[in-house]
């Protein structure tokens, strides 16, 4: 049994509830009790104790988008890279990535993120995978880096018509292998992993292979697709696809509903909307990566206003999710000319619609301090020079708190890293064994060693 204590208590339950002097009670998988430190300290003597040293304590942080896929791209630049436009960003960098990425590789890279995700309190990840040079057992490859260092993951794989029949065909297959297998662990009471049904953007995807992709699912879980990201998904659409949409295409084909979470949706229209809306679907929104891009700002305003689920991602532009918190709040602001709006929205998405998405997709209760949640906390070494409390967390987490100040992360009540070290695992040796696949990834990419 644990005992986190010594901290300010953030819960993030129905109540918002604010602990001055607090403590998480944990037993095996599940928190038991949340409560003021000195009563759970007499009622359990003999838990572990676990100092948050006066920092904060509160619910790890879900991520609903990130690409494993570019874990080895940190310093990269490929010879002849010098996109104009979100097509040829994909075209010059990142499919010459995942078409170079060996098993070995795509390991790799979901230790890169794994890690640096754990680092800033990243309890969850939702992420979409691409490795079009081999694909058959990645996504199990990934799953066994997740399930060794101990993070929350649900997977999925990029089905795309862009390099072939053959690899279109074999992604499909990854996706529903693994979302079977998965299916069957929660059914054995494995609450770590999850699937979803990965498709890339609907201009890469044809009719033939949406159906496919449907058919191959059966109803089994959900599809997260990119989708009108880029300005060149919405053309695709509209002059090859028959003049349609790329929301359309999707409902036509049996891709949307309440399991499904589209990614972006920066272009998409009105009438769009209204599709998203009726059929329950979700989006998911990537603000440092939509800037980073150059590709535009999702009407998430508008998509709060009608009622659409929204949540927050980091499409790997970051790992910090309260890096893309304060992010999302100037993209707004800035594109509605309007220095009040989006904070609502923001801590909605980021503390109640991406704990509420993993709750769905793993089956227990996820993001929040209560009894009969999943164990899942950190501790943020935060010391506040500005009054703290129950009243201002919010202005605290968006313009005081980083990734980086998360010294401790327990996921699902297992300590994986404390006071800022790994536990149980050999950092080093990863790192070192990660940067011999990135030397030769890069090498592959340039055609020199490193």
């Amino acid at each position: 049994m644990l005992l986190v204590a010594n901290g300010r208590v953030i819960a993030r339950d129905a109540d918002n509830t604010y602990l001055e002097h607090g403590a998480v009670a944990i037993d095996g998988e599940k928190i038991v009790e949340v409560g003021p430190e000195e009563a759970l300290r007499e009622k359990y003597p003999d838990a572990e104790y676990v100092d948050a040293r006066g920092g904060v304590i509160m619910p790890g942080l879900v991520n609903c988008h990130t690409h494993i896929y570019s874990g080895l791209a940190r310093g990269l630049s490929i010879k002849g890279c010098d996109p104009h436009n979100f097509l040829e960003n994909l075209e010059q960098q990142w499919w010459k990535i995942d078409d170079n990425l060996t098993l070995d590789g795509t390991r790799a890279s979901a230790y890169a993120t794994v890690l640096d995700s754990i680092r800033d309190g990243v309890t969850t990840i939702f992420d979409h995978h691409a490795s079009f040079c081999e694909i058959p057992g990645s996504l199990f490859a990934i799953k066994d880096v997740c399930e060794e260092v101990g993070i929350r993951s649900c997977l999925c794989y990029e089905t795309s018509d862009r390099r072939g029949d053959e690899k279109r065909d074999q992604s499909i297959a990854e996706n529903a292998e693994f979302a079977r297998w998965a299916a069957e662990q929660q059914a054995d009471g494995n609450h770590m992993v999850a699937a979803m049904f990965g498709g890339h953007a609907t201009f890469t995807l044809s009719d033939e292979t949406m159906d496919k992709m449907a058919e191959a699912n059966d109803g089994l879980t959900g599809f997260h697709i990119h989708v009108c990201e880029g300005m060149n998904d919405v053309w695709d659409s509209r002059t090859k696809r028959g003049g349609i949409p790329p929301v359309e295409r999707l409902l036509q084909h049996g891709l949307l509903g309440p399991k499904t979470m589209l990614g972006h949706c920066i272009h998409i229209t009105p009438a769009e909307m209204d599709i998203i809306k009726e059929t329950g679907t979700h989006v998911v929104n990537n603000p440092e990566s939509n800037m980073g891009n150059a590709v535009g700002c999702a009407p998430v305003l508008e998509l709060f206003r009608r009622g659409i689920p929204c949540h927050l991602g980091t499409d790997a532009y970051t790992h910090d999710m309260l890096e893309s918190l304060k992010v999302f709040l100037i993209i707004q602001r800035h594109n509605a000319a309007m220095p009040n709006v989006g904070w609502v929205e923001d801590m909605t998405m980021l503390f109640k619609n991406n704990p509420a998405m993993a709750s769905a997709y793993f089956g227990e209760k996820v993001g929040a301090l209560e009894p009969g949640a999943v164990a899942d906390v950190i501790v943020m070494d935060y010391p506040a020079f500005t009054p703290f409390s129950g009243e201002n967390i919010d202005g605290h987490m968006l313009f005081g708190m980083m990734g980086k100040n998360c010294c401790t992360t327990i996921i699902n009540g297992r300590v994986v890293y404390k006071d800022r070290e790994f536990v149980g695992i050999d950092e080093e040796r990863i790192n070192a064994w990660t940067l011999e696949q990135a030397k030769q990834l890069w090498g592959e990419l340039n055609g020199r060693a490193y």
